[in-house]
């Protein structure tokens, strides 16, 4: 699909501003006072299932799951959620639906995408209400999410007056400290509030972490070896705040008003000692990193909702948001020789500032209908400086001591959605989105850049209960069907035309390289799944997509002639696809007397295709190609129990004809244990990787000579212990 342009800015905003006041004026004047009949509604808000009954196609993580196992992080959470994996190598972190990271799974905060620099591991589990899983898209959040979308919603709601207090102690073979919660909440005839944070403390030990280095010429010789040690300490603080208030008036208006302030702390030392078997030594062989890196960010929103009589409503939120960060490098290091060679600071900061306007007019129809149109905008000013110094050796060509760039931001979505009841059996959903995006960066280091781009998103879905069902039994069998059109922006990073520097290039260690040029990755896909319900919280699913993806984007390297250089290029398609098995059930519903034994499985398995890439081993990268769940949970008494075992498979793949990626296969197993102690005071001790597997990845470059160079990076885990005291008053 051709990029076109946006709106300038200026009408951006105009368009952000006017469109609640008119879709407020049409409501003025369609929703005319009139009689509101009377329903006699059966049944209670506990029979509604929202992945058995909603049309769109998702799974809702609740709050019982979250708490389960004691996560310190949202991360911890993900690991269990059925077709969901999360891969780390370092301190790099990838959330993946469809085997998909990288930016093809959308990550999203209350429908909202986070500040630059936000990392999911800052967000604990005490802040959030639910967790929902988009398999298929819909119109009223971003379409930028061609595997699926993951929607993290804060806590909202306030049922109960609530004091709330966890003190918890984390032990692990590279992690250890404690962490404590607080949640209170208390609400009236109309107004409540809700306060929840989170603090931890990680001292950071990693003594076995190490990189390996090879090159193997045509006739099978090897012709270099090294292995390096990076020995690693440090420790990490983090915090969260997030209080919310809810206002109710007469007439039925809300107002609520929800800010979340996450921040963290971060110090280091590495040591990298490179040992050279075959083949000449690195130029620094002996270099030491200290590092100190802040973030801090913070979102605040204003909601207000206005029902009319006739029972449609209108929402409009505003919010201000912000993010500001800090990262010191020294790095000295030695020569072979055990001369000083490097004397380097590298000193980065990052200030965000931005508003954001969305909302929606839904009308409800005697049909069935849930009409609804609405608005996604905003506009945000990035500000980055690097500077750097080195008193021993002159700096890379082509690097700048003191830069500084600046980054303008306009965006805005216009959608509409319909979701219906065609009859008792059959229920349909179709919407359209439009997002324009105009990005405007300048600075010392490169050209002024301007970047505008626009996507149509047609979406629609539909939910056919099959005939044979007993609904007050809780049984259902049910086809569903997807067609989405997705897509993929540009990271900020790879667009700029920055080079961000390694002191030992090669093409396994390659300098990066932005590319202006970048175009987003545009997607159509399909989804189908049947599922079968047999009894309350009792299910089976069956379910296959494709997608087929334009403008791929993959990363080439070459040599500039000086130093080794990678940069994100389009051209190519893409095509992927995958099979999802689940299962959930208590034991009961199969033998009748059996112990309070709940039941959850899952299966996942994807394959990928890049054009214009020679196979063997052909694939998206870093595409998880298999996983799978399982877990038990176990109730008796003050007592509770379970345990879960997900497995990711290994990652081979060829990502471009000289360049292969992999990754290894991990097995996590998890337990808990959580005895109620009284009414006010339960214990919670939970076991986390109790296998101890290690993160590891590699890949490998074949140059122009015929020799294959490889890197591999090893990271030993452990077990990890969690201990948590939970109280009320």
């Amino acid at each position: 699909m051709p990029v076109v342009s946006a709106l300038h800015k200026r009408q951006l905003i105009m368009l952000a501003t006017l469109a609640p006041a008119t879709l407020l004026a049409h409501a003025q004047q369609a929703d005319m006072p009139k009689p509101v009949p009377q329903v006699e509604v059966k049944g209670s808000g506990s029979d509604y299932d929202a992945r058995r009954d909603d049309t769109a196609m998702k799974i809702v993580i609740g709050r019982q799951d979250l708490e389960r196992y004691g996560d310190s992080n949202v991360l911890d959470v993900f690991r269990r959620i059925p077709g969901v994996t999360v891969t780390t190598t370092g301190r790099d972190t990838q959330v993946q639906m469809r085997g998909l990271g990288g930016g093809y799974t959308q990550v999203l905060v209350n429908g909202e995408r986070m500040p630059s620099g936000y990392t999911l591991d800052a967000l604990s589990p005490e802040l959030i209400e639910r967790i929902e899983v988009l398999r298929a898209q819909t119109a009223e959040y971003s379409a930028q999410g061609i595997a699926g979308t993951i929607n993290i919603v804060l806590r909202r709601s306030v049922r109960k007056t609530q004091r709330e207090l966890k003190l918890g102690y984390l032990a692990s073979s590279d992690f250890q400290g404690p962490r404590v919660s607080f949640d209170m909440a208390d609400r009236g005839d109309k107004s409540s509030y809700a306060v929840a944070a989170n603090a931890e403390h990680d001292s950071l030990s990693r003594p076995h972490v190490s990189t390996a280095e090879e090159t193997v010429a045509p006739g099978g010789a090897v012709i270099l070896r090294r292995s390096s040690a990076m020995p690693e300490d440090g420790r990490m603080n983090r915090f969260g705040f997030s209080p919310k208030f809810n206002w109710t008036f007469d007439g039925g208006d809300t107002l609520g008003w929800q800010t979340l302030l996450n921040g963290s702390r971060f110090r280091n030392h590495i040591h990298t000692l490179v040992a050279t078997e075959a083949g000449s030594p690195p130029p620094v062989p002996d270099l030491v990193s200290v590092m100190e890196a802040d973030y801090t960010a913070l979102r605040s929103t204003l909601a207000w909702t206005h029902p009319f009589a006739s029972g449609s409503t209108i929402e409009a939120r505003v919010g201000l948001e912000g993010a500001g960060g800090r990262n010191l490098q020294l790095r000295s290091g030695n020569g072979s020789g055990g001369q000083a060679v490097t004397d380097d600071s590298v000193e980065a900061g990052l200030r965000e500032r931005g508003i954001t306007s969305s909302g929606k007019y839904t009308v409800k129809r005697d049909n069935g209908h849930a009409l609804s149109v609405g608005w996604d905008g905003g506009v945000s000013r990035h500000r980055e400086t690097r500077i750097e110094r080195d008193t021993l050796r002159p700096l890379v060509p082509g690097v700048i001591p003191d830069e500084h760039f600046h980054v303008n931001l306009s965006r805005l979505a216009l959608y509409g959605q319909d979701e219906w009841k065609l009859g008792a059996a059959l229920s349909a959903y179709a919407g359209i989105r439009w997002e324009g995006l105009r990005t405007r960066a300048s600075g010392n280091v490169f050209d002024t850049t301007t970047i505008r781009s626009s996507v149509w998103s047609p979406l629609a879905q539909l939910l056919w209960k099959l005939p044979g069902a007993k609904a007050e039994a809780g049984q259902a069998s049910q086809l569903r069907v997807a067609l989405s059109r997705t897509y993929k922006a540009p990271f900020l990073g790879n667009l700029l035309p920055r080079r961000q520097t390694y002191e030992n290039n090669s093409p396994t260690e390659a300098d990066f390289q932005g590319n202006p040029n970048l175009h987003p990755e545009l997607a159509w896909g399909l989804d189908a799944a049947w599922e079968h319900y047999w009894a309350k919280e009792a299910m089976v699913s069956l379910g296959a997509s494709l997608r087929r993806i334009g403008n791929y984007t993959s990363n080439r390297v070459y040599f500039d002639g000086d130093r080794w250089v990678m940069t994100p290029v389009n051209g190519a398609r893409a095509e992927t696809r995958s099979i999802d098995l689940e299962t959930r059930f208590p034991l009961t519903t199969l033998i009748e007397g059996a112990p309070a034994l709940d039941l959850r499985a899952s299966l996942s398995r994807n394959w990928s295709r890049v054009d214009a890439i020679p196979g063997p081993d052909n694939r998206m990268e870093q595409q998880v190609p298999l996983s799978a769940l399982l877990a038990l949970d176990y109730r008796r008494g003050a007592w509770s129990m379970g345990g879960s075992f997900a497995f990711k498979d290994a990652v081979r793949a060829r990502v471009a004809a000289d360049r292969w990626a992999y990754a290894w296969a991990r097995r996590d197993l998890d337990a808990y244990v959580v005895w109620k102690a009284g009414s006010k005071l339960q214990w919670r001790v939970a076991l986390a990787n109790i296998l101890g597997e290690d993160e590891g990845s590699a890949i490998a470059y074949l140059d122009g000579a015929g020799n294959l160079r490889k890197r591999r990076w090893d990271y030993p885990g452990g077990p990890k212990l969690r201990m948590t005291m939970e109280s009320s008053f």
